[in-house]
């Protein structure tokens, strides 16, 4: 695999956690979900990438919307937390927290190898 593939795998699996999170402190709407995961660098997403996810992520009773109204057009939808949205993403916070923690040891340990 290469690192591009790789790199493209591991951006993937961050979304939910990232999107989770974001909804988790505000109740956004999907194009402001985009904005905010193009500010870290490296995470550049589509909203062809978002919506869909914001749809399984709803389907699977994470997420919850509404149609709010907006003074400068159209309604907008908005997304926030269900209580088992807000489960999940403590869960897999903690499961972040201790798979970085793992990883770094392990780099780490390769960048004390390096410098023998």
């Amino acid at each position: 695999m290469t690192s591009a593939k790789w790199l493209s795998q591991v951006k993937r699996g961050l979304l939910e956690l990232c999107i989770l999170n974001l909804v988790g402190r505000e109740r956004m709407y999907g194009y402001q979900i985009v904005k905010r995961l193009a500010e870290v660098p490296g995470l550049v997403v589509t909203e062809g990438t978002i919506y869909p996810l914001l749809s399984r992520l709803k389907r699977e009773g994470l997420l919850e919307s509404r149609l709010v109204e907006s003074p400068n057009g159209p309604a907008r939808r908005t997304y926030g937390l269900t209580r088992e949205g807000r489960r999940h993403m403590r869960s897999i916070n903690e499961s972040w927290s201790e798979i970085a923690e793992a990883v770094q040891r392990f780099m780490d340990g390769a960048m004390n190898e390096e410098e023998r």
